[in-house]
């Protein structure tokens, strides 16, 4: 069963009005008393020339709040990240929710339960599988191309996407040519620049270094995508204890300031680009100073943070849904599922890693794609609640059906048995006996058997073969 994207939450509320204001003074000064270190020259000059004080000398920027609040005024409420395929497009904006894969991993779990460097093909199939299912509702690019040279990966992880899915394709850059060939490659399967920009079906992410750090070559990117016009996330990782203070609301109005920095500055390049504020808030295991990614605090802070996000009406890119297990397990099911549910039931716009990943996001497994589209199936069904109208509350079929009567065969049960309830593909609802007598399988086993079958039945919407030809001849990088 498919639920999409898009449903309405926000019934879990973390924080309260004043503590969403405390959060954002708090913000403020630290954006205009500590400011932030912005190590790319050009960057330094578009902020100074914008209002911000600027220490050359430490490349530290201290931010206004004129200047803060302008550019959060400027950023667009409301961002359309396309699919190839209209059925796929999300509009994000308010408490709409929407859950997809996330990424880069250097590692696959593949179908044969080996752990293996990932590879483009790996790029494809994790493209292939995700569209074939229903409850993953966009894919960020999840592994790197291991086998390919620096140059070439932009190109060929996205084009990879591009050919095997028609949901909306978000990833990770590393040149400014590789950005710009991308949207061209993009451009031309469109139809145009402006079609592209009217229906951007690719997105880009480039990251802020916690704490308060803008790396030089990463800015070099956000500028560029920010100047090109297509979508963009700019996601800091403050790790409470370690890269961020140890109490999370320290660690959000760290993250906040991070996150608002980066939209100041996409703001001031190209002003109305479609930003989304970024957040991937976590923290360490304070015993061993590990990076964590399956904690509940995670699932607890990026809750929090859509709130704030909400506050400012800017649609945010945020994290769940991924685990510390090694292996498809029950460690990955209760992790995965918790923070999930507590982002979701936010009204969390676009909840990345959200699918396949493992192992702190170091590894992506083929039958967790499975299992997580179930998990995230219960989660949009948690999030579309429960609907209370004349018909639903059903006063004359108890009336009808009365004491010691049955309602399997009345027409109210037919008209909603298949809307009510989630239907699992993975779980086994069976009895013991019949388990037993159909050998046994537990989850993992049963989702490794589903996607084998997925990726060799289902056939994606492939680009068109004319296009297909032209870009092989301009792109002779591209592994077609």
């Amino acid at each position: 069963m498919g639920i999409t994207g898009g449903i309405t939450g926000g019934s879990y509320r973390p924080l309260d009005r004043d503590q969403i204001e405390q959060i954002h003074a708090a913000t403020l000064h630290v954006l205009e008393n500590t400011g932030v270190e912005m190590n790319n020259p050009e960057a330094l000059d578009i902020l100074e020339s914008a209002g911000a004080r600027v220490d050359r000398e430490t490349n530290r920027v201290y931010l206004p709040k004129q200047l803060v609040e302008k550019s959060i005024g400027s950023a667009p409420s409301e961002v359309l990240l396309a699919g190839r395929e209209e059925k796929n497009d999300l509009l994000l904006s308010g408490r709409r929710v929407h859950l997809g894969t996330g990424g880069t991993a250097l590692n696959v779990l593949d179908l044969d339960n080996v752990r293996r460097p990932s590879t483009l093909d790996d790029c494809r199939n994790t493209a292939r599988l995700v569209d074939a299912l229903d409850n993953i509702h966009f894919f960020v690019l999840p592994v790197y191309p291991n086998e390919l040279p620096k140059e070439e990966v932009d190109v060929n992880r996205f084009y990879s996407a591009i050919q095997n899915t028609t949901k909306h394709i978000m990833g990770g850059v590393y040149t400014v040519e590789g950005i710009r060939r991308v949207i061209r490659i993009a451009e031309k399967i469109a139809g145009g620049p402006e079609k592209l920009r009217k229906r951007p079906f690719i997105s880009m992410i480039t990251c802020i270094m916690s704490p308060l750090k803008f790396d030089a070559t990463y800015t070099e990117l956000m500028l560029e995508v920010a100047r090109q016009g297509i979508p963009l996330a700019t996601p800091p990782c403050p790790l409470a204890g370690a890269t961020g203070p140890v109490t999370l609301a320290g660690t959000l109005v760290q993250q906040n300031a991070e996150a608002l920095a980066g939209i100041v500055l996409t703001q001031q390049v190209n002003p109305g680009t479609p930003v989304l504020y970024s957040a991937v808030p976590t923290t360490v295991d304070i015993r061993s100073m590990d990076f964590l990614f399956g904690c509940v605090e995670l699932g607890l802070m990026n809750a929090a943070i859509s709130q704030v996000a909400q506050y400012y009406n800017l649609p945010i890119y945020s994290t769940s849904g991924v685990s510390d297990s090694k292996v498809p397990d029950v460690q990955s099911g209760y992790e995965k599922a918790t923070t999930a549910m507590l982002c979701a039931l936010a009204g969390s716009n676009y909840v990345h890693d959200c699918a396949g990943l493992i192992e702190r996001g170091m590894t992506v497994s083929y039958a967790q794609y499975v299992i997580d589209n179930e998990i995230n199936g219960m989660v949009m069904r948690a999030v579309r609640g429960i609907e209370i109208n004349t018909d639903t509350l059903a006063v004359e079929i108890i009336n009808r059906v009365g004491p010691g009567g049955n309602y399997m065969a009345e027409d109210h049960t037919l008209k909603y048995m298949r809307s009510e309830f989630f239907f699992p593909q993975v779980a086994d609802r069976q009895s013991y006996h019949r388990w037993k007598e159909q050998g046994a399988r537990d989850g993992w086993q049963r989702a490794t058997e589903l996607a084998k079958k997925i990726l060799a039945t289902h056939k994606p919407v492939p680009v068109p073969e004319e296009i297909e030809r032209e870009l092989a001849v301009e792109f002779p990088e591209l592994r077609i």
